[in-house]
């Protein structure tokens, strides 16, 4: 009942306000990165959601386009602008991500879509973060984000899939409004600054 419909409800309405309270911010975001990279102010990249479906994930970008010799895109750290790093450092490049809310695409609370390469790599416990709606948050992200392995990361995910309900949705939205004011376990977005997964394998 909670996740069939309590939820998606939820989410709409949340994502809703939610964009109606952030729009002088956004905007204002919009038209800096706008003007920064060179009209291209969103971030799209393929995730796997729910079931595995894949969709374009949204964010406002805070990396240039830069290339090296070769037609490789530079270290992400040579291609993160001043801007765009105080808005990741503040969770503002994730505003976006409520369109994507309001698609139905993604949940406010639920695992990170990864990468879609990561698909085949996951063994049959790990791939149980799928059976749920993708989220921008989630208990991963409370409890350590990108300070924590990727098997910790995947133990968290699957935790929430075995325990969903509004009080633990409603925990981990508390922990993350503190964590942002707080900027703690706030840092660059998922696998910028760690390791790629390679198939961490965990017990099933």
């Amino acid at each position: 009942m909670y996740s069939k419909v309590i939820k998606p409800v939820f989410d709409f309405l949340a994502a809703l306000f939610g964009l109606i309270i952030l729009s002088p911010v956004f905007i204002i975001i919009f038209f800096i990165n706008l003007y920064l990279n060179k009209g291209k102010p969103f971030y799209y990249n393929a995730r796997p959601g729910k079931n595995e479906r894949v969709f374009n994930i949204i964010k406002f970008k805070s990396m240039t386009d830069e290339k090296d010799e070769h037609g490789e895109p530079l270290p992400y750290h040579m291609r993160l602008t001043k801007f765009g790093n105080f808005i990741r450092k503040n969770s503002l490049d994730e505003i976006p991500q409520l369109i994507n809310v309001l698609k139905g695409d993604m949940s406010l609370i639920g695992p990170r879509p990864l990468h879609v390469e990561y698909l085949p790599l996951y063994n049959e416990r790990q791939a149980r973060r799928h059976d749920v709606m993708a989220g921008i948050t989630g208990w991963a992200q409370v409890n350590g984000r990108n300070s924590i392995t990727w098997e910790q990361k995947f133990e968290y995910d699957v935790y929430y899939v075995e325990n969903q309900s509004f009080l633990l949705d409603m925990k981990i939205l508390f922990l993350t409004f503190y964590k942002v004011i707080k900027k703690d376990d706030i840092n660059a977005s998922e696998n910028d600054n760690m390791p790629a997964f390679g198939g961490v394998k965990v017990k099933v």
